[in-house]
């Protein structure tokens, strides 16, 4: 029988196992960083430990704090695995000369929903190789997820807003290393040249973070749903920056300082206990009433995007919402209102209050579950 080759499946599969555990203690690791890492680890010999360690440590941490995490999980994980690769690609042979005479060649990385060169062109949205956490939770409505599992959705939702908080804009800005040329720029850095091309001005694509007002509905009919978008709401403001945060039951309060918390699960505990109202009625106009008043004057202009949180089922008095909508729509940039019963194919927004709130909203969207909170990014621009 022909030696078989190696299998390069187990070396991407054992990368992936590696990179959730890397995801397990607090490392954000992205979809895109997966295939990049599967890639590098194609193109280095794995055989010398030490480059292999260098070369995944190059694409997997973004930050000096990362390293060490890093380093000594590729120690513990890697100890016995690649040995046993290494014991494999010996058993069942490397491609011979008269395998690649043959013209035979080793298998590629698969990129799930498009080619390479489709990945060069847009990284962020494919999905990763066999299996993701962010793309496995992605559809699954918050609702079903079991105590167990927060730390995980927790982690994803913190991937989705790094994403929407590094969105490039279509505005430029010079830059040493910029992927395009500025034509404006060279032509007058090379005029001491006769017109000799001689230096490059480069630029690239700003990161756009616009300035948002969030507001979250933490009412009993919300309960399933608000410890998720409290979440998002935490990752949003620990990426984004230029965020200021609201929960409202029957009166407003203002968390951004709760969320200045190093862990979103001491925020959510404080708000918890602190917010007076939590998981009681609903009064969404008095709330947003209480923000005009207090915060909207010092929080929102036609830089600002607002977005409203709630399943809009309002005890109070429409007429009050519909007004206090109008106000703020008048005031900002945009008004997105994220409804979690949207998700539900046969809901229609019939309830008073949200039928009043409607007419002033500019994006009405579902957030019931991750895909639809990572739907907002192209929204999140002005």
């Amino acid at each position: 029988m022909p030696p078989r080759k190696a299998r390069h499946s187990d070396l991407q599969r054992n990368i992936i196992d590696f990179c959730r555990l890397l995801r397990e203690r607090e490392m954000l690791v992205t979809p895109s960083e997966v295939i990049d890492a599967i890639r590098t680890a194609d193109a280095v010999d794995i055989t010398d430990r030490q480059e292999f360690k260098t070369a995944l440590r190059s694409v997997l941490t973004a930050k000096p704090e990362d390293i060490p995490i890093h380093d000594a999980t590729f120690d513990e994980f890697w100890r016995g695995r690649l040995q046993e690769l290494m014991q494999e690609r010996g058993e069942e042979g490397v491609p011979t000369q008269d395998d690649q005479a043959q013209g035979e060649e080793m298998p590629q990385p698969q990129v799930a929903q498009g080619d390479e060169s489709d990945a060069d062109e847009d990284e962020e949205g494919m999905d990763m190789p066999l299996y993701s956490p962010v793309e496995v939770l992605a559809a699954r409505d918050f609702s079903t997820f079991v105590p167990d599992e927060m730390q995980e959705i927790a982690r994803a939702i913190m991937v989705v807003a790094r994403r929407l908080a590094t969105r490039e804009s279509r505005r430029y800005r010079s830059t040493q290393r910029g992927h395009a040329i500025d034509l404006r720029r060279t032509m007058r850095r090379n005029i001491k040249y006769g017109g000799t091309v001689v230096e490059l001005a480069r630029k690239k694509r700003k990161i756009r973070k616009p300035k948002i007002v969030l507001i979250c509905d933490v009412s009993r009919s919300m309960d399933t749903y608000s410890k998720f978008l409290l979440q998002f709401i935490y990752a949003l403001q620990n990426t984004l920056g230029r965020v200021e945060s609201f929960v409202f039951s029957t009166r407003l309060t203002r968390v951004t300082d709760y969320f200045r918390s190093s862990d979103i699960y001491t925020a959510l505990d404080r708000i918890a206990r602190e917010v007076p109202d939590w998981s009681g009625g609903t009064r969404i106009g008095e709330s947003l009433k209480s923000f005009n008043a207090d915060w909207s004057l010092r929080t929102v202009n036609k830089h600002t995007i607002v977005l409203i949180m709630s399943d809009g089922l309002d005890t109070g008095d429409a007429s009050v919402l519909e007004h206090e909508m109008e106000q703020i729509q008048r005031r900002a940039a945009r008004v997105i209102w994220l409804n979690p019963l949207l998700g539900n194919e046969d809901y229609r927004p019939l309830a008073r209050g949200m039928s009043a709130a409607l007419p002033h909203v500019n994006l009405f969207a579902s957030a019931h579950n991750l895909a639809s909170l990572q739907a907002l990014g192209k929204h999140l621009a002005l």
